[in-house]
Protein backbone atom coordinates (compact mmCIF):
# COMPACT_ATOMS: atom_id res chain seq x y z
CA UNK A 1 0.00 0.00 0.00
CA UNK A 2 1.25 3.51 -0.88
CA UNK A 3 2.99 5.14 2.10
CA UNK A 4 1.10 8.32 1.22
CA UNK A 5 -2.03 6.73 2.73
CA UNK A 6 -1.97 8.46 6.11
CA UNK A 7 -4.62 9.42 8.67
CA UNK A 8 -3.60 11.69 11.54
CA UNK A 9 -5.91 11.98 14.54
CA UNK A 10 -5.44 15.11 16.62
CA UNK A 11 -7.06 14.00 19.87
CA UNK A 12 -7.23 17.35 21.66
CA UNK A 13 -8.38 18.16 25.18
CA UNK A 14 -11.23 20.39 24.00
CA UNK A 15 -11.56 19.46 20.31
CA UNK A 16 -10.59 16.51 18.12
CA UNK A 17 -10.36 15.92 14.39
CA UNK A 18 -8.35 14.24 11.67
CA UNK A 19 -6.45 15.03 8.50
CA UNK A 20 -5.50 12.56 5.78
CA UNK A 21 -3.63 12.07 2.54
CA UNK A 22 -4.06 9.66 -0.37
CA UNK A 23 -1.29 11.00 -2.61
CA UNK A 24 2.37 11.98 -2.21
CA UNK A 25 1.52 15.64 -2.91
CA UNK A 26 -1.17 15.68 -0.21
CA UNK A 27 1.13 13.97 2.30
CA UNK A 28 3.96 16.43 1.69
CA UNK A 29 2.20 19.74 1.07
CA UNK A 30 -1.55 19.84 1.59
CA UNK A 31 -3.26 17.17 3.71
CA UNK A 32 -7.05 17.18 3.58
CA UNK A 33 -9.39 17.28 6.54
CA UNK A 34 -13.02 16.84 7.46
CA UNK A 35 -15.13 19.79 8.61
CA UNK A 36 -17.57 19.09 11.42
CA UNK A 37 -20.77 20.53 12.90
CA UNK A 38 -23.22 20.48 10.01
CA UNK A 39 -26.01 19.24 12.30
CA UNK A 40 -25.54 22.29 14.57
CA UNK A 41 -25.10 24.77 11.67
CA UNK A 42 -21.33 25.04 12.10
CA UNK A 43 -18.29 24.28 9.95
CA UNK A 44 -15.28 23.64 12.13
CA UNK A 45 -12.03 21.70 11.52
CA UNK A 46 -12.51 19.80 14.80
CA UNK A 47 -15.38 18.51 16.90
CA UNK A 48 -15.69 18.78 20.70
CA UNK A 49 -13.84 16.01 22.57
CA UNK A 50 -17.04 14.79 24.23
CA UNK A 51 -18.29 11.24 24.47
CA UNK A 52 -21.60 9.86 25.71
CA UNK A 53 -22.34 6.36 27.08
CA UNK A 54 -25.68 4.99 28.29
CA UNK A 55 -26.29 3.83 31.85
CA UNK A 56 -24.81 0.38 30.95
CA UNK A 57 -21.54 1.97 29.67
CA UNK A 58 -22.44 1.30 26.02
CA UNK A 59 -21.14 3.91 23.56
CA UNK A 60 -23.78 6.33 22.19
CA UNK A 61 -22.23 9.42 20.54
CA UNK A 62 -19.08 11.48 20.13
CA UNK A 63 -18.42 15.16 19.41
CA UNK A 64 -21.22 17.57 18.47
CA UNK A 65 -23.75 14.70 18.47
CA UNK A 66 -22.80 13.70 22.02
CA UNK A 67 -23.05 17.33 23.11
CA UNK A 68 -26.41 18.03 21.52
CA UNK A 69 -27.98 14.78 22.82
CA UNK A 70 -26.65 15.38 26.34
CA UNK A 71 -27.56 19.10 26.38
CA UNK A 72 -31.16 18.16 25.57
CA UNK A 73 -31.28 15.41 28.21
CA UNK A 74 -33.20 16.35 31.33
CA UNK A 75 -32.78 15.65 35.05
CA UNK A 76 -32.82 11.96 35.99
CA UNK A 77 -32.00 10.74 32.49
CA UNK A 78 -28.90 13.00 32.31
CA UNK A 79 -27.76 11.76 35.71
CA UNK A 80 -27.90 8.14 34.51
CA UNK A 81 -25.77 8.69 31.40
CA UNK A 82 -21.97 8.87 31.35
CA UNK A 83 -20.91 12.11 29.65
CA UNK A 84 -17.19 12.91 29.45
CA UNK A 85 -15.68 16.09 28.07
CA UNK A 86 -12.08 17.36 28.02
CA UNK A 87 -11.18 13.94 29.48
CA UNK A 88 -7.73 13.88 27.90
CA UNK A 89 -6.45 15.95 30.83
CA UNK A 90 -7.04 12.94 33.06
CA UNK A 91 -3.76 11.57 31.63
CA UNK A 92 -1.71 14.67 32.48
CA UNK A 93 1.00 14.28 35.10
CA UNK A 94 -0.07 10.75 36.05
CA UNK A 95 1.51 7.31 35.99
CA UNK A 96 -1.08 5.26 34.16
CA UNK A 97 -2.19 1.68 33.96
CA UNK A 98 -5.16 -0.05 32.37
CA UNK A 99 -7.26 0.16 35.56
CA UNK A 100 -7.21 3.96 35.99
CA UNK A 101 -10.73 5.42 36.11
CA UNK A 102 -12.09 8.88 35.24
CA UNK A 103 -15.19 10.65 36.46
CA UNK A 104 -18.16 11.48 34.21
CA UNK A 105 -20.38 14.57 34.54
CA UNK A 106 -22.81 12.53 36.66
CA UNK A 107 -20.08 11.88 39.27
CA UNK A 108 -19.78 8.17 38.42
CA UNK A 109 -16.56 6.65 37.07
CA UNK A 110 -15.56 4.46 34.13
CA UNK A 111 -12.24 2.94 33.13
CA UNK A 112 -10.23 5.57 31.27
CA UNK A 113 -8.97 2.99 28.76
CA UNK A 114 -12.54 2.21 27.67
CA UNK A 115 -13.42 5.92 27.27
CA UNK A 116 -10.31 6.62 25.15
CA UNK A 117 -10.70 3.40 23.15
CA UNK A 118 -14.30 4.17 22.17
CA UNK A 119 -13.40 7.77 21.24
CA UNK A 120 -10.57 6.57 18.99
CA UNK A 121 -12.79 3.81 17.53
CA UNK A 122 -15.39 6.42 16.57
CA UNK A 123 -12.75 8.68 14.93
CA UNK A 124 -11.26 5.68 13.08
CA UNK A 125 -14.60 4.53 11.69
CA UNK A 126 -15.70 8.06 10.82
CA UNK A 127 -12.39 8.70 8.99
CA UNK A 128 -12.62 5.50 6.92
CA UNK A 129 -16.24 6.27 5.97
CA UNK A 130 -15.53 9.93 5.15
CA UNK A 131 -12.45 9.11 3.03
CA UNK A 132 -14.36 6.42 1.13
CA UNK A 133 -17.17 8.89 0.35
CA UNK A 134 -14.57 11.36 -0.96
CA UNK A 135 -12.64 8.80 -3.02
CA UNK A 136 -15.40 7.81 -5.40
CA UNK A 137 -16.77 5.12 -3.10
CA UNK A 138 -13.50 3.14 -2.95
CA UNK A 139 -13.60 1.07 0.24
CA UNK A 140 -10.76 1.27 2.76
CA UNK A 141 -9.87 -0.67 5.89
CA UNK A 142 -7.72 0.47 8.81
CA UNK A 143 -4.65 -1.52 7.70
CA UNK A 144 -4.53 0.39 4.39
CA UNK A 145 -3.22 3.41 6.28
CA UNK A 146 -0.37 4.54 8.46
CA UNK A 147 -2.09 6.11 11.46
CA UNK A 148 -0.71 9.02 13.46
CA UNK A 149 -2.05 9.91 16.92
CA UNK A 150 -0.89 13.18 18.46
CA UNK A 151 0.01 13.65 22.13
CA UNK A 152 1.47 16.56 24.15
CA UNK A 153 5.29 16.54 24.23
CA UNK A 154 5.24 17.01 28.02
CA UNK A 155 3.24 13.85 28.65
CA UNK A 156 4.71 11.03 30.71
CA UNK A 157 5.80 7.98 28.65
CA UNK A 158 3.05 5.93 30.35
CA UNK A 159 0.43 8.29 28.84
CA UNK A 160 1.88 7.82 25.34
CA UNK A 161 1.80 4.05 25.86
CA UNK A 162 -1.77 4.35 27.13
CA UNK A 163 -2.80 6.06 23.86
CA UNK A 164 -1.09 3.29 21.85
CA UNK A 165 -2.97 0.65 23.89
CA UNK A 166 -6.29 2.49 23.32
CA UNK A 167 -5.56 2.72 19.58
CA UNK A 168 -4.82 -1.02 19.47
CA UNK A 169 -8.04 -1.88 21.30
CA UNK A 170 -9.93 0.47 18.94
CA UNK A 171 -8.75 -1.64 15.97
CA UNK A 172 -6.54 1.09 14.48
CA UNK A 173 -3.61 -1.33 14.40
CA UNK A 174 -3.23 -5.05 14.89
CA UNK A 175 -0.56 -7.23 16.51
CA UNK A 176 2.50 -7.45 14.30
CA UNK A 177 1.65 -4.18 12.54
CA UNK A 178 2.64 -1.89 15.44
CA UNK A 179 4.79 0.23 13.13
CA UNK A 180 1.60 1.33 11.31
CA UNK A 181 0.87 3.60 14.29
CA UNK A 182 3.08 6.64 14.79
CA UNK A 183 2.88 8.74 17.95
CA UNK A 184 3.50 12.40 17.03
CA UNK A 185 4.25 15.16 19.53
CA UNK A 186 1.79 18.02 19.11
CA UNK A 187 4.18 21.02 19.08
CA UNK A 188 6.50 19.16 16.69
CA UNK A 189 3.65 18.43 14.27
CA UNK A 190 2.59 22.09 14.44
CA UNK A 191 6.18 23.21 13.83
CA UNK A 192 6.51 20.93 10.78
CA UNK A 193 3.33 22.45 9.31
CA UNK A 194 4.25 26.09 10.02
CA UNK A 195 7.65 25.62 8.41
CA UNK A 196 6.01 25.04 5.05
CA UNK A 197 3.38 27.82 5.26
CA UNK A 198 3.66 30.74 2.85
CA UNK A 199 4.34 34.21 4.28
CA UNK A 200 0.63 35.07 4.12
CA UNK A 201 -0.32 31.98 6.12
CA UNK A 202 0.01 33.86 9.43
CA UNK A 203 -2.20 36.40 11.15
CA UNK A 204 -0.75 39.46 12.86
CA UNK A 205 -2.51 41.82 15.24
CA UNK A 206 -1.62 45.03 13.38
CA UNK A 207 -1.71 43.70 9.79
CA UNK A 208 2.03 44.27 9.48
CA UNK A 209 3.98 42.28 6.91
CA UNK A 210 5.61 39.53 9.00
CA UNK A 211 7.16 36.59 7.25
CA UNK A 212 8.38 33.37 8.80
CA UNK A 213 11.84 32.82 7.33
CA UNK A 214 13.12 29.28 7.33
CA UNK A 215 16.76 29.73 6.46
CA UNK A 216 19.20 27.20 7.94
CA UNK A 217 20.08 28.26 11.50
CA UNK A 218 16.73 29.98 12.23
CA UNK A 219 15.70 29.30 15.84
CA UNK A 220 12.12 29.61 17.08
CA UNK A 221 9.79 28.63 19.92
CA UNK A 222 6.56 26.74 19.27
CA UNK A 223 3.83 27.27 21.88
CA UNK A 224 0.99 24.78 21.41
CA UNK A 225 -1.86 26.42 23.30
CA UNK A 226 -4.34 23.60 23.84
CA UNK A 227 -7.46 23.31 25.95
CA UNK A 228 -5.57 21.43 28.66
CA UNK A 229 -1.83 21.87 28.28
CA UNK A 230 0.57 24.54 27.11
CA UNK A 231 3.22 22.55 25.28
CA UNK A 232 6.45 24.33 24.38
CA UNK A 233 9.33 23.22 22.18
CA UNK A 234 12.34 25.04 20.69
CA UNK A 235 13.52 24.24 17.16
CA UNK A 236 16.35 25.15 14.85
CA UNK A 237 16.11 24.72 11.08
CA UNK A 238 18.95 22.53 9.74
CA UNK A 239 20.56 22.53 6.31
CA UNK A 240 18.09 20.68 4.11
CA UNK A 241 15.06 21.82 6.12
CA UNK A 242 14.80 19.21 8.91
CA UNK A 243 14.32 20.40 12.50
CA UNK A 244 16.54 19.97 15.53
CA UNK A 245 15.19 20.31 19.07
CA UNK A 246 17.27 22.76 21.12
CA UNK A 247 15.56 22.52 24.52
CA UNK A 248 13.69 19.63 26.11
CA UNK A 249 9.91 19.85 25.89
CA UNK A 250 8.43 22.02 28.61
CA UNK A 251 5.09 23.54 29.52
CA UNK A 252 2.27 23.32 32.03
CA UNK A 253 -1.43 22.64 32.48
CA UNK A 254 -2.53 26.29 32.09
CA UNK A 255 -4.42 25.75 28.81
CA UNK A 256 -7.75 27.24 27.79
CA UNK A 257 -9.63 25.15 30.35
CA UNK A 258 -7.99 27.20 33.11
CA UNK A 259 -9.94 30.21 31.80
CA UNK A 260 -13.19 28.20 31.59
CA UNK A 261 -12.66 27.14 35.21
CA UNK A 262 -12.36 30.79 36.29
CA UNK A 263 -15.65 31.59 34.50
CA UNK A 264 -17.29 28.72 36.38
CA UNK A 265 -15.88 29.86 39.74
CA UNK A 266 -17.23 33.37 39.05
CA UNK A 267 -20.71 32.05 38.27
CA UNK A 268 -20.59 30.10 41.54
CA UNK A 269 -19.65 33.34 43.35
CA UNK A 270 -22.67 35.10 41.79
CA UNK A 271 -25.26 32.40 42.54
CA UNK A 272 -23.85 31.00 45.86
CA UNK A 273 -22.30 27.59 46.58
CA UNK A 274 -25.53 25.86 47.57
CA UNK A 275 -27.54 26.97 44.52
CA UNK A 276 -24.65 26.21 42.12
CA UNK A 277 -24.07 22.73 43.61
CA UNK A 278 -27.77 21.92 43.24
CA UNK A 279 -27.82 23.25 39.66
CA UNK A 280 -24.72 21.24 38.68
CA UNK A 281 -26.27 18.08 40.08
CA UNK A 282 -29.77 18.49 38.69
CA UNK A 283 -29.09 19.98 35.25
CA UNK A 284 -25.67 18.78 34.07
CA UNK A 285 -26.62 18.93 30.38
CA UNK A 286 -27.75 22.55 30.57
CA UNK A 287 -24.58 23.52 32.45
CA UNK A 288 -22.39 21.85 29.79
CA UNK A 289 -24.18 23.87 27.10
CA UNK A 290 -23.49 27.13 28.96
CA UNK A 291 -19.80 26.24 29.42
CA UNK A 292 -19.51 25.46 25.70
CA UNK A 293 -20.97 28.89 24.85
CA UNK A 294 -18.44 30.51 27.20
CA UNK A 295 -15.51 28.64 25.59
CA UNK A 296 -16.46 30.16 22.20
CA UNK A 297 -17.03 33.69 23.58
CA UNK A 298 -13.59 33.86 25.22
CA UNK A 299 -11.87 34.20 21.84
CA UNK A 300 -12.68 37.94 21.76
CA UNK A 301 -11.35 40.77 23.90
CA UNK A 302 -14.72 42.29 24.78
CA UNK A 303 -17.57 42.27 27.28
CA UNK A 304 -19.17 38.81 27.37
CA UNK A 305 -22.93 38.26 27.43
CA UNK A 306 -24.21 34.78 28.31
CA UNK A 307 -27.89 33.85 28.06
CA UNK A 308 -28.96 32.63 31.47
CA UNK A 309 -30.06 28.98 31.08
CA UNK A 310 -33.75 28.41 31.88
CA UNK A 311 -33.33 26.08 34.89
CA UNK A 312 -30.58 28.19 36.46
CA UNK A 313 -32.89 31.20 36.19
CA UNK A 314 -35.84 29.31 37.72
CA UNK A 315 -33.76 27.97 40.63
CA UNK A 316 -32.29 31.43 41.28
CA UNK A 317 -35.70 33.15 41.28
CA UNK A 318 -36.93 30.76 43.97
CA UNK A 319 -34.25 32.20 46.27
CA UNK A 320 -34.54 35.93 45.51
CA UNK A 321 -35.01 38.48 42.72
CA UNK A 322 -32.51 37.91 39.91
CA UNK A 323 -31.02 41.42 40.17
CA UNK A 324 -30.16 40.79 43.83
CA UNK A 325 -27.54 38.16 42.92
CA UNK A 326 -25.56 40.76 40.97
CA UNK A 327 -25.63 43.66 43.45
CA UNK A 328 -22.59 42.70 45.52
CA UNK A 329 -20.42 41.20 42.76
CA UNK A 330 -18.12 43.48 40.76
CA UNK A 331 -17.65 43.23 37.00
CA UNK A 332 -21.01 41.65 36.21
CA UNK A 333 -24.60 42.79 35.65
CA UNK A 334 -28.00 41.32 34.86
CA UNK A 335 -29.18 42.43 31.43
CA UNK A 336 -32.72 41.29 30.48
CA UNK A 337 -32.20 37.53 30.78
CA UNK A 338 -28.43 37.60 30.17
CA UNK A 339 -25.37 37.64 32.41
CA UNK A 340 -23.09 40.45 31.20
CA UNK A 341 -19.44 40.22 32.32
CA UNK A 342 -17.16 43.22 31.75
CA UNK A 343 -14.08 43.04 29.53
CA UNK A 344 -11.80 43.78 32.53
CA UNK A 345 -13.34 40.93 34.53
CA UNK A 346 -12.98 38.53 31.58
CA UNK A 347 -9.30 39.49 31.26
CA UNK A 348 -8.79 38.65 34.94
CA UNK A 349 -9.91 35.06 34.19
CA UNK A 350 -6.87 34.75 31.86
CA UNK A 351 -4.31 36.01 34.42
CA UNK A 352 -3.26 32.65 35.92
CA UNK A 353 -2.93 31.01 32.50
CA UNK A 354 -1.04 33.93 30.91
CA UNK A 355 1.33 34.20 33.89
CA UNK A 356 2.13 30.47 33.57
CA UNK A 357 2.84 30.78 29.82
CA UNK A 358 4.94 33.95 30.34
CA UNK A 359 7.02 32.29 33.06
CA UNK A 360 7.75 29.23 30.88
CA UNK A 361 8.77 31.40 27.91
CA UNK A 362 11.00 33.66 30.05
CA UNK A 363 12.89 30.61 31.34
CA UNK A 364 13.63 29.50 27.75
CA UNK A 365 14.61 32.98 26.54
CA UNK A 366 17.15 33.23 29.38
CA UNK A 367 19.03 30.19 28.00
CA UNK A 368 21.05 32.12 25.41
CA UNK A 369 19.42 30.82 22.22
CA UNK A 370 19.03 33.20 19.26
CA UNK A 371 15.23 33.04 19.10
CA UNK A 372 13.77 34.87 16.12
CA UNK A 373 10.10 33.85 16.37
CA UNK A 374 7.45 32.67 18.81
CA UNK A 375 4.75 30.64 17.03
CA UNK A 376 1.37 30.39 18.77
CA UNK A 377 -0.75 27.39 17.75
CA UNK A 378 -3.69 25.30 18.94
CA UNK A 379 -7.30 26.21 19.64
CA UNK A 380 -6.53 28.48 22.61
CA UNK A 381 -4.26 30.57 20.32
CA UNK A 382 -7.48 31.84 18.71
CA UNK A 383 -7.93 34.01 21.81
CA UNK A 384 -7.12 37.65 21.06
CA UNK A 385 -6.33 38.27 24.75
CA UNK A 386 -3.70 35.50 24.70
CA UNK A 387 -2.07 36.64 21.45
CA UNK A 388 -1.96 40.30 22.49
CA UNK A 389 -0.45 39.41 25.87
CA UNK A 390 2.42 37.43 24.28
CA UNK A 391 3.10 40.29 21.82
CA UNK A 392 3.14 42.82 24.69
CA UNK A 393 5.51 40.65 26.73
CA UNK A 394 7.92 39.43 24.04
CA UNK A 395 7.30 41.46 20.87
CA UNK A 396 10.41 43.55 21.43
CA UNK A 397 12.62 40.40 21.55
CA UNK A 398 11.18 38.34 18.70
CA UNK A 399 8.36 38.23 16.18
CA UNK A 400 5.14 36.64 17.45
CA UNK A 401 3.20 34.71 14.77
CA UNK A 402 0.01 32.67 14.70
CA UNK A 403 -1.09 30.70 11.62
CA UNK A 404 -4.39 31.78 10.08
CA UNK A 405 -5.92 28.43 11.07
CA UNK A 406 -4.18 27.53 14.36
CA UNK A 407 -6.52 24.58 15.06
CA UNK A 408 -5.49 22.82 11.83
CA UNK A 409 -1.70 23.04 12.19
CA UNK A 410 -1.22 19.94 14.38
CA UNK A 411 -3.43 17.64 12.26
CA UNK A 412 -1.84 18.63 8.98
CA UNK A 413 1.71 18.60 10.34
CA UNK A 414 1.05 15.14 11.83
CA UNK A 415 0.27 13.76 8.34
CA UNK A 416 3.59 15.11 7.06
CA UNK A 417 5.41 13.72 10.11
CA UNK A 418 3.75 10.31 9.65
CA UNK A 419 5.12 10.13 6.12
CA UNK A 420 8.61 11.29 7.14
CA UNK A 421 9.59 11.08 10.85
CA UNK A 422 13.08 12.34 9.90
CA UNK A 423 11.55 15.85 9.60
CA UNK A 424 12.53 16.15 13.29
CA UNK A 425 16.16 15.04 13.09
CA UNK A 426 17.03 15.11 16.80
CA UNK A 427 15.54 15.70 20.22
CA UNK A 428 16.84 16.64 23.66
CA UNK A 429 16.48 13.96 26.34
CA UNK A 430 14.21 15.22 29.12
CA UNK A 431 15.77 12.88 31.73
CA UNK A 432 18.84 10.80 32.49
CA UNK A 433 17.77 7.23 31.71
CA UNK A 434 19.48 4.16 33.11
CA UNK A 435 19.18 0.46 33.71
CA UNK A 436 19.62 -1.40 37.00
CA UNK A 437 22.71 -3.66 37.16
CA UNK A 438 24.54 -5.93 39.56
CA UNK A 439 28.30 -5.76 40.12
CA UNK A 440 30.79 -7.87 42.09
CA UNK A 441 30.44 -6.67 45.69
CA UNK A 442 33.28 -4.45 46.90
CA UNK A 443 32.90 -3.37 50.53
CA UNK A 444 35.22 -0.37 49.94
CA UNK A 445 32.76 1.24 47.52
CA UNK A 446 29.35 -0.49 47.87
CA UNK A 447 26.61 -0.07 50.50
CA UNK A 448 26.39 -3.06 52.83
CA UNK A 449 22.57 -3.26 52.49
CA UNK A 450 22.92 -3.75 48.69
CA UNK A 451 24.90 -7.00 49.11
CA UNK A 452 23.39 -10.33 48.10
CA UNK A 453 24.83 -13.79 47.48
CA UNK A 454 24.14 -16.41 44.83
CA UNK A 455 26.06 -19.55 43.77
CA UNK A 456 28.43 -17.36 41.73
CA UNK A 457 29.52 -15.25 44.70
CA UNK A 458 28.76 -11.91 46.35
CA UNK A 459 27.05 -9.14 44.40
CA UNK A 460 25.94 -5.55 44.80
CA UNK A 461 22.34 -5.04 43.68
CA UNK A 462 20.64 -2.04 42.04
CA UNK A 463 23.51 -0.04 40.51
CA UNK A 464 22.32 2.79 38.23
CA UNK A 465 23.99 2.32 34.81
CA UNK A 466 23.53 5.46 32.65
CA UNK A 467 22.18 4.90 29.13
CA UNK A 468 21.54 8.52 28.10
CA UNK A 469 21.98 11.80 29.99
CA UNK A 470 19.56 14.63 30.74
CA UNK A 471 19.78 17.35 28.03
CA UNK A 472 21.77 15.06 25.73
CA UNK A 473 20.98 15.43 22.03
CA UNK A 474 19.72 12.16 20.53
CA UNK A 475 19.17 11.49 16.83
CA UNK A 476 15.63 10.41 15.92
CA UNK A 477 16.88 7.09 14.48
CA UNK A 478 20.03 6.63 16.59
CA UNK A 479 20.38 3.36 18.50
CA UNK A 480 22.57 3.15 21.59
CA UNK A 481 24.00 -0.34 22.23
CA UNK A 482 25.20 -1.87 25.51
CA UNK A 483 26.54 -5.36 26.35
CA UNK A 484 25.74 -7.35 29.50
CA UNK A 485 26.15 -10.88 30.85
CA UNK A 486 23.98 -12.99 33.22
CA UNK A 487 24.83 -13.13 36.95
CA UNK A 488 24.18 -16.91 37.11
CA UNK A 489 25.46 -19.58 34.72
CA UNK A 490 22.13 -21.47 34.52
CA UNK A 491 19.95 -18.36 34.25
CA UNK A 492 17.32 -18.70 31.46
CA UNK A 493 15.80 -15.22 31.46
CA UNK A 494 17.16 -11.71 31.83
CA UNK A 495 15.23 -8.79 33.31
CA UNK A 496 16.09 -5.21 32.37
CA UNK A 497 14.54 -2.66 34.76
CA UNK A 498 14.69 0.95 33.50
CA UNK A 499 14.87 4.11 35.59
CA UNK A 500 14.97 7.85 35.03
CA UNK A 501 16.00 10.90 37.02
CA UNK A 502 16.29 14.68 36.67
CA UNK A 503 19.16 14.64 39.20
CA UNK A 504 22.72 15.51 38.31
CA UNK A 505 24.38 12.10 37.88
CA UNK A 506 27.57 13.04 39.70
CA UNK A 507 27.50 11.05 42.93
CA UNK A 508 24.45 9.00 41.87
CA UNK A 509 25.13 5.28 42.30
CA UNK A 510 21.96 3.30 43.08
CA UNK A 511 18.46 3.08 41.61
CA UNK A 512 16.84 3.42 45.07
CA UNK A 513 18.28 6.89 45.75
CA UNK A 514 16.11 10.03 45.99
CA UNK A 515 14.83 11.43 42.70
CA UNK A 516 15.21 8.13 40.80
CA UNK A 517 12.00 6.66 39.41
CA UNK A 518 11.36 3.22 37.96
CA UNK A 519 9.64 3.54 34.58
CA UNK A 520 9.39 0.06 33.12
CA UNK A 521 10.98 -3.27 32.39
CA UNK A 522 11.45 -5.97 29.74
CA UNK A 523 12.18 -9.70 30.02
CA UNK A 524 14.36 -11.61 27.53
CA UNK A 525 14.42 -15.40 27.32
CA UNK A 526 17.99 -16.82 27.27
CA UNK A 527 17.43 -20.56 26.84
CA UNK A 528 20.94 -21.60 25.71
CA UNK A 529 22.99 -21.74 28.93
CA UNK A 530 25.99 -23.68 27.50
CA UNK A 531 28.38 -20.72 27.85
CA UNK A 532 27.12 -19.93 31.36
CA UNK A 533 28.12 -16.47 32.50
CA UNK A 534 30.09 -15.81 29.30
CA UNK A 535 26.90 -15.33 27.29
CA UNK A 536 26.51 -11.88 25.74
CA UNK A 537 23.22 -10.06 26.12
CA UNK A 538 22.93 -6.94 23.94
CA UNK A 539 20.57 -4.09 24.76
CA UNK A 540 19.77 -1.64 21.97
CA UNK A 541 17.67 1.41 22.82
CA UNK A 542 16.26 4.22 20.68
CA UNK A 543 15.80 7.35 22.79
CA UNK A 544 15.41 9.93 20.02
CA UNK A 545 12.04 8.84 18.57
CA UNK A 546 8.69 9.94 20.02
CA UNK A 547 8.44 6.59 21.84
CA UNK A 548 11.34 4.74 23.43
CA UNK A 549 11.91 1.25 22.06
CA UNK A 550 14.31 -1.38 23.33
CA UNK A 551 15.66 -4.47 21.59
CA UNK A 552 17.28 -7.13 23.78
CA UNK A 553 19.33 -9.78 21.95
CA UNK A 554 20.62 -13.04 23.43
CA UNK A 555 23.63 -13.40 21.12
CA UNK A 556 24.20 -17.15 21.77
CA UNK A 557 20.68 -18.35 21.01
CA UNK A 558 19.76 -15.57 18.58
CA UNK A 559 16.66 -14.89 20.70
CA UNK A 560 15.51 -11.29 20.16
CA UNK A 561 12.83 -9.27 21.89
CA UNK A 562 11.91 -5.92 20.38
CA UNK A 563 9.55 -4.07 22.60
CA UNK A 564 8.20 -0.73 23.59
CA UNK A 565 9.23 -0.23 27.19
CA UNK A 566 6.36 -1.11 29.53
CA UNK A 567 5.58 2.15 31.33
CA UNK A 568 2.11 1.01 32.39
CA UNK A 569 2.96 -1.90 34.68
CA UNK A 570 0.50 -1.89 37.56
CA UNK A 571 3.21 -2.86 39.98
CA UNK A 572 6.45 -0.94 39.92
CA UNK A 573 7.89 -3.01 42.76
CA UNK A 574 11.62 -3.45 42.79
CA UNK A 575 12.88 -6.53 40.92
CA UNK A 576 16.38 -7.80 41.59
CA UNK A 577 18.31 -7.21 38.40
CA UNK A 578 20.14 -10.20 37.00
CA UNK A 579 22.65 -8.73 34.53
CA UNK A 580 26.04 -7.10 34.91
CA UNK A 581 28.71 -5.43 32.78
CA UNK A 582 32.12 -7.07 33.01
Amino acid sequence: MDNSYIIAIDFGTAYSGYAFSLTKREAETEPRLKYWGQQVSLRTPKTPTCILFDEHEAFLNFGYEAQSVYFRTRGDEAREKFFFECFKMSLYGKKLNSDVTIEAANGRSMKALKVFTEALRYLKEDALKFISENAGGKQFIASDFTWVVTVPAIWDPSAKQFMREAATQAGIITTGKENKLVIALEPEAASVWCKKLPADGFKTENNSEVTFEQASGTQYIVVDCGGGTIDITVHEVLEGGALKELHKASGNDFGGQTVDKKFKEFLREIFSDSLWDAYQKEHPGELQKMMYDISVLKENDDDVEISCPYNLGEMAKEKQKMEKFFESVRGVSWNQGAIRISKEKVRSFFAESLNGITKSLREILKKGFTIKYILLLGGYAQSLILRQHIINQFGDQCKVLCPSHPQEAIMKGAVMFGRNPALVASRISAFTYGVSLSDRFDESKHRADKKYTNKEGEWCDGIFCVLVKDNEEVGWDKTSEHSFTPVERDQTAVIFAFYRTERKIQGLMYVDEWGVEKIGSIILESPDTARGMNREIKLQIKFGATEMTATAIDVDSGSTVKTELDFMAKSMRSIRNNVWQK
